[in-house]
């Protein structure tokens, strides 16, 4: 059962470099830092000409009434030579400024030790075996391991690499997207891409043998799978080709389609999605008799409605949802449709309904909405296993199938469960556990003798997590809102005011920011950084309601709060206005861009990634039409007044001093296009009053055959961090 799994899948349209991390979280702070280090003097004059200063072409347009110009359209065509020379004149003065700072080579040696400490994810069960992905050291992507399973767990087989992305490029640009193993096992369908594009393409591989079928369908984007329980074939997803639909619409036309193994993936049958809004977001899941299709239908971060397809009978999909403005997610278990909602329970219940029956007035209510936020319920060896969040940390607890409660599964520590795994037929369930201080661990927990154990875990022997404390502190925002906020730093930290600290935060989409493991923020805790992560409006942490205070017309609420956590910080004496950062990438881009625009006198530094900045057309590029629902858009004369009260690239203004900028932006990044960072950067190069400035400089960095930042390979997040962190290093003092 997947429960609010859409939710999230959708969310991963959107989501890539959500916070300041590699594929986690943490950070910490001493008393020791020196701040007035010469080689780290943010007053250092770095011998370096100024930036290329982008060529102004004014364009001049009204909309709804209001002229807007935009100096830098140009920008816009990435393909153009004019905007090709330009960038690479922008990477040769960015290097030119980071490349010569000192103590870089020793903060890129401590980077690969702390990117070396690898990644693990919950195992899917398929049959006999084990799937799950693990990455070992410098290897660049994850590897993909089937375990047979014993007859106790003592027994189980060995791991035995089933698909290792790293022999599919010299350079680790290929990456391992997704997986979804059969019921038995006998084969798992996978989707690889290059250069971080995620348009991925599906391939199969027999486990036993680990022979690869000729069955090849491109364009399956976070595919979802659901396979026939005999093997025979599967229901997914994937985009339109270029020219089988509206020039652009291919990015995010997602459609279900059925597949035989052994046909011609052209012929597939189309089976949901002719004739709907493109901007639908389809997901399949089949029950567990393999008699019924559910698919669910995200339209975007408010609404999804559920349909029902009887496959015995053939007959077409049945919307079985209400059609109101509420999120729906569920499955289907011994012909009974479970289903997650927020319907008039902005922190969701747990209904269910006889699979036959469409009338909302039978739907009866399992589990009702509690204090804590329910996030997801599956169905695994006929119990209900259900994920809250409190206060933006997670709780299992276990429930029978009538909704009577049997018990919480008590967690390490404060922190994530990051993924679940189990079978509803089997004994047994998997999680991941990671918190700041805790790095990813995998246990299994037994239904029969109601007992945890250690499954897998990752060895992080370079670090010392007990040398680092948490504390969740809570702030009012400008309206009175309390928000909370995660505070990491060495024990022992002294406030004095002055400690360099690192602030870094979402606000957007659904999506909770809870306590992950960072292996980079670990370099800026081991020299007395402060690393705090601020749970904004806008997110999912308080329920639906705590979202839609901070979308659309109330994006402003994220900003405020954002500014009320920095002036927490300062007021708690953490830092002051010179030693403390900021860091966000994607919607969190968009939040660095209006702490840009709207407070320059509140932060030192900021670092921008993959950002959303100019408001007025960023609807108009890659899958941005997607999101509409969440910020608007501006062919709406209502909602283009207060995109455009806030959109960052439009509140520039000339002669202010701003912080000191590194905007950071991927050539085939297919989510944000990269040049909402381009005309931002232009635009302060050539407007702000340190926009040539040599101690407090206006940065852009464009990686190359990278994307949002999912399936970057190690060796370049170590290039990208180093640049990072050389770069606050520097803004901020910080003694290497």
């Amino acid at each position: 059962m997947s429960g609010l799994g859409l939710v999230v899948a959708s969310v991963f349209l959107l989501v890539g470099a959500v916070l300041a991390g590699d594929d986690s979280n943490s950070n910490s702070a001493s008393q020791d830092t020196s701040l007035k280090h010469p080689a780290y003097s943010a007053h250092t004059s770095m011998s370096t000409s100024g930036p290329p200063l982008a060529e102004k072409r004014p364009l001049v347009e009204s909309l709804h009434g209001v002229k807007i110009t935009d100096n830098y359209r140009w920008l816009e065509d990435g393909s153009s030579p004019d905007t090709q020379k330009w960038v690479a004149e922008e990477m040769a003065y960015t290097q030119k400024v980071l490349n010569p700072l000192p103590g870089r080579d020793a903060i890129h040696k401590r980077l690969t030790e702390l990117l070396s400490i690898g990644s693990i994810s919950a195992p899917m069960i398929g049959g006999k075996y084990y799937f799950y992905t693990r990455r070992d050291g410098m290897q660049n992507q994850p590897v993909l391991y089937v375990r047979e399973r014993g007859i106790s767990e003592k027994d189980d087989g060995k791991d035995r690499v089933l698909v290792d992305a790293n022999q599919l490029a010299a350079d680790g640009t290929i990456a391992l997207d997704w997986y979804h193993p059969s019921e038995n096992g006998r084969y798992v369908a996978y989707g690889t891409s290059p250069s971080g594009s995620e348009m991925s393409t599906l391939h199969i591989i027999e486990t036993k043998t680990g022979k690869l079928l000729p069955d090849v369908i491109e364009r399956t984007r976070a595919a979802s799978i659901a396979w026939m329980l005999n093997n025979s074939g599967f229901y997914y997803t994937r985009y339109p080709k270029k020219g089988e639909v509206p020039d652009g619409q291919e990015m995010y036309d997602r459609r279900v389609f059925y597949h035989e193994l052994g046909t011609d993936p052209a012929t597939d049958p189309l089976i949901f999605g002719e004739g709907r809004d493109p901007q639908d977001w389809p997901s399949v899941e089949l029950d567990n008799d393999g008699k019924l299709l559910l698919i669910t239908v995200a339209q975007g971060w408010t609404k999804s409605e559920l349909f029902l397809m009887d496959l015995k009978k053939g007959t077409p999909p049945t919307r079985i949802t209400t059609g109101k403005n509420f999120l729906y997610g569920g499955s289907v278990y011994n012909g009974r449709v479970y289903i997650v909602t927020n319907e008039d329970a902005p922190r969701y219940r747990l209904f269910v309904t006889e699979a036959g029956d469409y009338d909302r007035d039978n739907w009866n209510e399992l589990i009702p909405q509690t204090g804590s936020v329910l996030q997801d319920a599956e169905i695994w060896g006929g119990k209900l296993l259900t994920q809250y969040e409190q206060n933006a940390t997670s709780q299992l607890k276990l429930f029978d199938l009538d909704g009577t409660y049997i018990k919480d599964i008590q967690l390490p520590a404060l922190g994530s469960v990051f993924a679940s795994g189990g079978k509803w037929d089997r004994d047994e369930i998997f999680y991941g556990f990671m918190s700041f201080t805790v790095p990813p661990t995998v246990y299994r927990y037994d239904l029969k003798s109601r007992e945890t154990s250690l499954w897998a875990k990752v060895d992080a022997p370079t670090i010392d997590p007990d040398a680092f404390e948490v504390n969740q502190e809570w702030y009012h925002s400008k309206d009175g809102t309390r928000v909370p906020m995660f505070v990491v730093n060495k024990k022992g930290l002294k406030k004095d005011g002055r400690n360099p600290t690192l602030l870094t935060a979402y606000g957007g989409f659904n999506v909770s920011v809870t306590p992950t493991f960072s292996r980079t923020a670990y370099l800026w805790m081991e020299h007395g950084g402060v690393y705090a992560v601020a749970n904004l409006r806008g997110g999912a942490e308080f329920g639906e309601d705590w979202h839609r205070a901070g979308m659309l017309e109330k994006k402003q609420n994220v900003f405020d709060d954002m500014i009320a956590a920095a002036e927490h910080l300062i007021s708690a004496k953490y830092t002051d206005k010179d030693h403390l950062a900021i860091q966000g990438g994607s919607n969190g881009g968009l939040l660095m861009g209006a702490m840009i625009t709207q407070r320059p006198d509140l932060f030192r530094a900021v670092v921008c990634q993959v950002p959303l900045l100019d408001m007025l057309r960023y609807q108009f590029f890659q899958i941005a039409k997607l999101w509409i629902p969440e910020y608007g858009s501006s062919d709406n004369p209502d909602q283009f007044k207060w995109l455009y009260a806030y959109s960052p690239y439009h509140h520039v203004k000339v002669g202010t001093e701003y912080p000191a900028i590194l905007f950071m932006t991927a050539d085939t990044d297919t989510r944000v296009d990269p040049m909402h960072a381009k005309k931002m950067a232009a635009e302060m190069q050539a407007e702000a009053k340190n926009g040539s400035s040599a101690t407090r400089p206006i940065l852009l960095r464009i990686e190359s055959k990278a994307g949002h930042g999912a399936g970057k390979p190690v060796t370049k997040q170590i290039e990208e961090f180093t640049d990072v962190y050389s770069f606050l290093f520097w803004q901020l003092g910080v003694k290497e």
